[in-house]
C-alpha cells in the first residue's frame, strides 16, 4: 500500500476556499430584546425558594461583600450561555459597582458578546446550519474578529491581548457597533477592568474563517493568560466565581493558581464558587474515584482542590437567569 503524503493532503484544507455568508441573512435565536434589564426583570421562581434550597448563598454573598470592602479581587469566569441568557447588563452593572475586578470567558463568550455589539443578535440554529455546512460561516463575525485580533497581535508590545484587541477595534469603529452599550468586553474596557478570553484552537466559529490567523489567536490569548495569572496572584482574601464554564474556565484557573504559587505569591485563603445546572448532591463528601461527580472539572478545579490550604469552595445548582440576578440583588440592592 502506498503511504499517503500527509503534507500533500493539507492542500485539501486550504481555508481560502471556505465559503462564508452574510450574517444579515441569519435568524438569531437571541436578540438585544432578550437582554434583561436589572431592577425590571423578575426571576421565574421566588427568591425565597431558591435561598431555602441553597442555604449557603447568603454566606457567599457576604464573602463577596467582604472582599469588596477589603479591596480584594473578585474574578468572574463565564461560559457562553451567560451571554445568551441575556445577562450582559447585570455583569456591566456589577463591574461598574466594583463587584468585578477581572472578567474571563471562553471563546464563545467573546463571539456572542461581539455579535450583540454590532448586530444586536447572536446564536444560530446549529442543527440545520450544520447539515449544509453553513454553521459558523458568518462573514462579518469571522472577518472583523480575526482582523481585530490580528491588529492587536501586530501591536503585541502594547500587551493588548485577545479581549482588549476586540475592545479597541469596537472603539475605533463606533458606527459599526451601535449596540456596544450591552457589550461586556467593551464596557469592561471602558471601566478599566481586564476582560480576557481563553481559547482552544478549533473550538470557535471564527477559527473556520478564511482570514483566520492562528498565530495571532494563540499569541493574543497567551497575553490574556498572563493578565489572568496576574489577577490570580492577588486572590488572597478574594473571590473566584465560575458561571457555566465546564472545561476551559476550571482548567485555566487551576494552571494560573499553580503559577501564582510557584512564583511565591501568597494565595491560600480565598473563596471559590461554581454555578451550573448539574446537581452534585452533597458535594462536600465527594472523595472517591468511583463517584462520577469526581470527574466533573469545576468540582475538582474550582470547588475542591484550590481551597485545600484554608479557603472555602461552594457549588450551586441554579439557572444563570436566577443566580446572577439574585446575586445582583444581594450585592447592589440589599434589603
Amino acid at each position: 500500500m502506498k503511504k499517503k503524503n500527509f503534507k500533500g493532503n493539507l492542500l485539501e484544507f486550504d481555508f481560502a476556499r471556505i465559503r462564508t455568508f452574510s450574517v444579515q441573512d441569519r435568524k438569531n435565536l437571541v436578540t438585544r430584546k432578550n437582554i434583561l434589564i436589572p431592577k425590571k426583570y423578575r426571576t421565574p421562581v421566588e427568591n425565597s425558594l431558591v435561598l431555602s434550597q441553597n442555604p449557603e448563598f447568603e454566606e457567599l454573598a457576604e464573602r463577596i461583600r467582604q472582599a469588596k470592602r477589603k479591596h480584594r479581587p473578585i474574578i468572574w469566569s463565564l461560559g457562553g450561555h451567560v451571554i445568551k441568557a441575556g445577562l450582559s447588563r447585570y455583569l456591566i452593572e456589577l463591574m461598574k459597582s466594583g463587584f468585578v475586578q477581572h472578567l474571563a470567558g471562553n471563546g464563545a463568550v467573546s463571539i456572542h458578546d461581539f455579535e450583540l455589539a454590532y448586530l444586536g443578535g447572536t446564536s444560530e440554529d446549529v442543527t440545520s446550519a450544520l447539515e449544509d455546512g453553513s454553521f459558523g460561516m458568518w462573514e462579518e463575525t469571522g472577518r472583523w474578529m480575526n482582523q481585530a485580533i490580528r491588529n492587536g497581535w501586530l501591536k503585541r508590545s502594547q500587551r493588548l491581548g485577545y479581549g482588549e484587541s476586540l475592545a479597541v477595534y469596537i472603539d475605533k469603529h463606533p458606527k459599526r457597533f451601535p449596540y456596544r452599550d450591552i457589550s461586556v468586553l467593551y464596557q469592561g474596557y471602558q471601566c478599566g477592568i481586564p476582560v480576557t478570553f481563553h481559547i482552544a484552537l478549533g473550538t470557535d466559529i471564527i477559527h473556520q474563517h478564511p482570514n483566520v490567523d492562528f498565530s495571532a489567536l494563540g499569541g493574543t490569548a497567551g497575553i490574556d493568560f498572563k493578565k489572568y495569572c496576574e489577577s490570580v496572584t492577588q486572590l488572597e482574601g478574594g473571590v473566584f466565581l465560575n458561571f457555566g464554564s465546564a472545561v476551559i474556565g476550571p482548567e485555566v484557573f487551576l494552571k494560573a493558581l499553580s503559577i501564582a504559587r510557584n512564583l511565591g505569591f501568597k494565595v491560600k485563603k480565598f473563596t471559590t464558587a461554581n454555578f451550573d445546572l448539574l446537581d452534585l448532591g452533597n458535594y462536600r463528601t465527594i472523595n472517591g474515584h468511583n463517584i462520577y461527580h469526581y470527574y466533573y472539572r469545576p468540582w475538582k478545579n474550582i470547588v475542591s482542590r484550590p481551597v485545600s490550604l484554608g479557603g472555602k469552595g461552594f457549588h450551586f445548582s441554579i439557572d444563570h437567569k436566577v443566580s446572577i440576578p439574585l446575586l445582583y440583588q444581594k450585592l447592589i440592592t440589599p434589603t
